[in-house]
């Protein structure tokens, strides 16, 4: 059981961090010749916090969490412990799925239209990008809600850096690409020792 202290300095950190946020975001968010106010807490930062709480605990403090790491890390494996591999990949795909239609309403209402195109080209790269950069691995049994959602905020700090210093579209990709790349290599990299070593 952790101190009092330990608990209120936690509780003092994340209301600073929510204080702060919140005030950044109360400030003028526009160009001044533009004629509309862009100012507050859009509701979609509740949304999306509330969604990574949920899955956060979901993942982590519960037994389906447990059983989707040990589906991702060695569905075999967890066949034999006693696992419904089948219901907990079902399981997966529709909360992807239902995930999906979250954000395609987001997009929606964020672009005000939607046409054929949206949700293409870049879409697929940001939303694996996000997950490898934030600590996923690819070939399953790592990674959190709390660690993909680290990996968006740096994916879009590189996206609104470069697009402020005016830089070329395809040279984002690129960067983009590459950070991904990096990030996937590492995975290996680190996948690799943790076999030579004999931990999974």
């Amino acid at each position: 059981m952790p101190a009092i202290s330990v608990w209120a300095a936690k509780v003092v950190a994340l209301g600073a961090v929510v204080l702060i946020a919140v005030w950044l975001l109360n400030q003028e968010r526009q160009r001044p010749a533009a004629p509309i106010v862009i100012q507050g807490v859009p509701w979609v930062v509740p949304l999306v916090t509330a969604l990574v709480v949920v899955l956060a605990f979901l993942l982590m403090r519960t037994s389906f969490g447990r059983h989707v790491y040990a589906v991702g890390g060695n569905d075999e494996a967890a066949r034999r412990a006693g696992i419904g591999v089948a219901n907990v990949k079902t399981a997966c795909f529709i909360m992807c799925s239902t995930l999906a239609v979250v954000a395609g309403i987001l997009l929606a209402s964020r672009d005000n239209s939607v046409s054929p195109t949206t949700g293409g080209a870049q879409t697929l790269l940001y939303a694996v990008g996000a997950a490898v950069i934030g600590g996923t691995s690819l070939f399953g049994g790592r990674g959190s809600a709390y660690s993909a959602m680290l990996g968006i905020v740096v994916l879009q700090a590189i996206q609104s850096g470069l697009n402020l210093i005016g830089v070329d579209s395809s040279v984002r990709f690129m960067v983009t690409g590459a950070v991904l790349l990096a990030a996937v290599s590492i995975d290996a990299v680190s996948r690799r020792g943790r076999a030579t070593a004999g931990r999974f």
